[in-house]
């Protein structure tokens, strides 16, 4: 694989600014990675390839004439297929919208655009991000089994060192899923932090748009170039964009860190997973961090809340497609959207007062223990066979692991509150896993700036997956 591909986003930036390296060099080399990997292990719907080279040529003359917009310009970075791309077909991982040209860019899109970030393609996703059916995107780390999802293909392709970064979206966990089956740094930001105008919606009142990348710093500069308010988004937040990287190499000394074992150390979180989280910390405390021990037993309820408000607040935006479409869903989609109309509206209203009790379970935490943010590993599990995705259900329906895998991530989706899994080990059989920390509202510095503090004394994200390494 080219060494150019083996940088991370923030490495090859500080080359661009240094004039060391072209934005064309750089979508040339995911290009030649893409034309690699590709029959392996799909990641991209589509590569909008002469898009990208053009959009290259022309960040490489404004920064040749001194006009570099940011961190971000002539940065190759891949967009989840449910997101809007003017002119570029946008199909949501289902035939219901094939072929699809949206006449406008989502916010998030057109903000990257406008930081001169470059789209080398569109990522596979599950069927309308709902987690159910089987995409073709295979792991780098091992093709027989599942490599996240439901921002399924934007996890393999920044495996792949085919972009710098991708966008996902997570409803109960599908940005952190993947990145911490792939080794990657997922963040959930606050909701509202970043619009979710021209996504394709699973549940509006808990889709997050979020970053995909190798590194914590990569990260950080990502979320920065697509968050702030939208007009054209109501559950958009007027909130100011803080320089996400400002405190990054502060450290951890004097902060309060908790952890929540009753719900998330439980009996069936995998040995290995609980000694490497449990190491991670160690570390912290080391290196001066305070750690709180608490319980929180309202987490008991946030898995059946936020099923239910996917299902009832899914089934809404489907009513219509559903209708004139049925036959072009996969059948395990089409079961979820017809079970959510069937969910009386005293189990929705239930739910949201289920996600009430819960927030405000987590911010009285947050706000007695006087913290900065909580620790937890990000899955209890690495991954799962991809045979097992497909066993066959009584009801004649694939079954899926989405419920133990987004065990420990739903939480954050109800409460709102920015969420994000770093790379902390990976299994003698050869599977990475992450641990998460989710903080108060609208304080992803904060965030960014206790993971970088484990991440810099490791080398977790300069490990490539073996098919990497063989192509």
């Amino acid at each position: 694989m080219s060494e150019l591909t083996d940088l991370s986003l923030s490495e090859v930036s500080d080359m661009l600014d240094a004039g060391t390296v072209s934005s064309l060099d750089l979508v040339e080399a995911n290009l030649r990675a893409i034309e690699k990997t590709e029959p392996l292990v799909h990641a991209y719907a589509s590569v909008l390839a002469e898009e990208a080279l053009d959009a290259a040529r022309a960040a490489d003359k404004a920064i040749a004439a001194g006009d570099r917009r940011g961190a971000l310009h002539g940065i190759p970075i891949g967009l989840k297929d449910n997101i809007y791309t003017e002119g570029s077909v946008t199909e949501s991982g289902s035939k219901v919208m094939a072929g699809f040209l949206p006449d406008y860019d989502a916010t998030c899109a057109s903000l990257l655009k406008a930081a001169g970030a470059i789209i080398i393609g569109k990522t596979h996703c599950h069927e309308f991000a709902y987690g159910v059916n089987t995409p073709p995107s295979r792991s780098p780390w091992n093709t027989e089994v599942y490599p996240g999802g439901s921002s399924i293909g934007s996890g393999v392709a920044v495996t792949s060192r085919s972009s710098y970064g991708a966008l996902g979206t997570d409803t109960g966990g599908s940005i952190r899923v993947p990145a911490s089956i792939n080794n990657l740094v997922g963040m959930k930001a606050t909701y509202g932090r970043v619009s979710i105008y021209g996504v394709v919606p699973v549940a509006w009142s808990l889709d997050h748009v979020g970053p995909m990348t190798r590194r914590v710093k990569d990260n950080a500069l990502l979320l920065a170039g697509m968050a702030g308010y939208d007009p054209e988004d109501p559950t958009s937040a007027r909130q100011p964009v803080p320089d996400f990287c400002a405190d990054l190499e502060a450290g951890v000394s004097g902060l309060r860190i908790g952890v929540e074992r009753d719900y998330f150390f439980y009996d069936g979180l995998i040995d290995e997973i609980r000694t490497s989280v449990e190491g991670v910390i160690a570390e912290y405390r080391a290196a001066g961090a305070e750690i709180v021990e608490l319980s929180i037993p309202e987490l008991e309820i946030t898995q059946d809340a936020l099923f239910t408000i996917v299902l009832c607040e899914g089934s809404s935006y489907h009513r219509k497609l559903i209708r004139e479409h049925s036959d072009k869903y996969d059948p395990a989609t089409r079961a979820l959207v017809q079970l959510g109309e069937l969910v009386p509206a005293t189990h929705y209203l239930a739910a949201q007062q289920a996600r009430r009790v819960y927030r405000d379970a987590i911010n009285r935490a947050f706000a007695d223990h006087q913290l900065d943010a909580m620790l937890w590993p990000t899955m209890p599990m690495t991954t799962a066979p991809l045979d097992a995705l497909n066993a066959p259900r009584a009801d004649g329906y694939p079954d899926t692991p989405v419920g133990s895998m987004c065990h420990h991530t739903f939480n954050a989706n109800l409460a709102g509150l920015p969420a994000l899994s770093v790379p902390c080990g990976i299994t003698e059989a050869g599977l990475p896993f992450g641990f998460q920390l989710t903080g108060r509202a609208f304080d992803e510095a904060m965030v960014y700036r206790i993971a970088n503090a484990y991440e810099r004394e490791h080398d977790w994200h300069t490990r490539a997956a073996p098919l990497v390494e063989g192509v």
